[in-house]
């Protein structure tokens, strides 16, 4: 008997809707009705509860194969989620950029200014500059909140997001000649590549 027949049987024997086992489990009803059809499993914890709550064991509830598959979901689960936050964190520390004196003022003055004290450049490429900035930091309080929600499929698009606009950013840098903050973000770009590949084992 498979883990969603079982969880009807016993859900029937105490005479309990999908609504009253979510109450008892301190779970959705959609999540109870999710793994009644067999389309999901619950979490190690979950199963651990629904043991408890019916008076069984966890492998009276479900074979040792589908525990590692459980065990390797929530691995995978972890994983993404250390990775989303990691990406998130990185792209809101991009704030330090625009209070770091950091940017080459122009030939005139040797000396290292913030963002806001630029004068040496054009204001559209410090306009440029700031724009670019404050979208990286928007988008690492999206992949904040995006984490916040669970929602997976939204963290890997701000991913792949933050990649692609590290790399506009790093190139926009250099291009203008302003190599440390160039540097910071070919930093912050290695960091957020050797993250992914961490996250791939």
């Amino acid at each position: 008997m498979e883990f969603y027949e079982k969880l009807q049987e016993l859900r029937k024997s105490k005479s309990l809707t999908q609504e009253e086992l979510a109450e008892a489990l301190y779970v959705s009803r959609t999540a109870i009705s999710k793994w009644e059809s067999g389309r999901g499993y619950p979490n190690i914890d979950s199963l651990k509860e629904i043991a408890k709550f019916f008076s069984v064991t966890v492998d009276d509830l479900i074979c040792s194969e589908e525990i590692i598959s459980v065990a390797k979901r929530e691995k995978e689960e972890l994983t993404g989620k250390i990775l989303a936050l990691s990406f998130a964190t990185l792209d809101v520390a991009m704030a330090m950029l625009l209070f770091l004196p950091i940017f080459g003022n122009g030939t005139d003055t040797p000396t290292s200014v913030a963002l806001y004290g630029l004068t040496g450049i054009h204001a559209w490429i410090r306009n440029l500059f700031t724009i670019v900035i404050c979208i990286t930091i928007l988008l690492g309080i999206a992949g904040f909140i995006a984490c916040n929600l669970e929602k997976k499929a939204l963290s890997r698009r701000l991913i792949v997001v933050s990649i692609a606009l590290s790399i506009l950013g790093a190139a926009l840098f250099i291009i203008t000649r302003q190599p440390y903050a160039g540097i910071i973000l070919l930093g912050m770009l290695i960091v957020k590549g050797l993250a992914l590949i961490a996250g791939k084992y």
